[in-house]
């Protein structure tokens, strides 16, 4: 039996920023590797340079979905490996419930070893509803699977990635894997991005390039989960 892997993103880009050299390394080992989706990711435009038109939201999340099935199709993920919840993106808070009876079918379904879901000190409000509701569902299925916290992007940014990797010296928490041997993949991943990498505002004259470079180190860095 092959050991079976699933991914959650808050947003399609989360799981190959986050995780991308895992996933890549986990499926040569032969694992399965399955990819969640938790929302749309329409509002990245908007939020960011305040674009709503050229593309809209629903043309964006479109774009989104073709970027984040090419990103991991490189990564060796299969099409059908990959879910897409649909919940609008920055109300997955309002949507706890109806996200977590979703998250616990697809649990069921796949009684996975290994889960890999956003660390709860992450600043965007998507990706602690994922946290919380990814623990919730493990919880009440009785799944014992291995948990790993990937972070994105800290509430405390400039200090809190620093205080909590010298707290896991104590807590022995904090797992580092090596993708070197995989970092060129995940590197051709990323660059399917492309409404991330470059985002034209009508208030500039050049492109913006959004700088992904801190996410393409050899080691990804995970936090181990325990349920309370």
């Amino acid at each position: 039996m092959k050991t079976k892997i699933i991914v959650f993103a808050p947003h399609p880009d989360d799981e190959t920023l986050g995780c991308g050299g895992t996933i890549a390394k986990k499926l040569a080992e032969g694992c399965d590797v399955f990819i969640v989706i938790m929302t749309d990711g329409r509002f990245l435009l908007l939020n960011y340079e305040g674009i709503d038109s050229d593309p809209t939201p629903e043309q964006v999340k479109e774009i989104r979905r073709g970027e984040v099935l090419r990103a991991t199709k490189i990564l060796g993920v299969p099409e059908e490996n990959v879910f897409f919840l649909d919940f609008v993106d920055g109300t997955l808070a309002e949507n706890e419930k109806s996200a977590e009876e979703k998250v616990a079918i697809i649990l069921q379904k796949f009684s996975p070893e290994e889960v890999y879901f956003p660390y709860e000190k992450d600043a965007h409000p998507d990706h602690q509803a994922t946290n919380r509701i990814i623990k919730r569902a493990i919880k009440k299925l009785g799944l014992k699977p291995k948990m790993y916290l990937y972070s994105i992007a800290q509430k405390f940014a400039r200090f809190g990635p620093l205080l909590d990797s010298f707290l896991s010296i104590f807590k022995r928490d904090r797992v580092k894997i090596d993708i070197s041997e995989f970092i060129s993949l995940k590197k051709e991943a990323v660059k399917e991005f492309k409404s991330e990498l470059t985002i034209i505002s009508p208030r500039q004259s050049q492109p913006h390039s959004k700088d992904l470079n801190k996410f393409l180190k050899k080691d990804e860095i995970f936090y181990i989960a325990r349920l309370n």
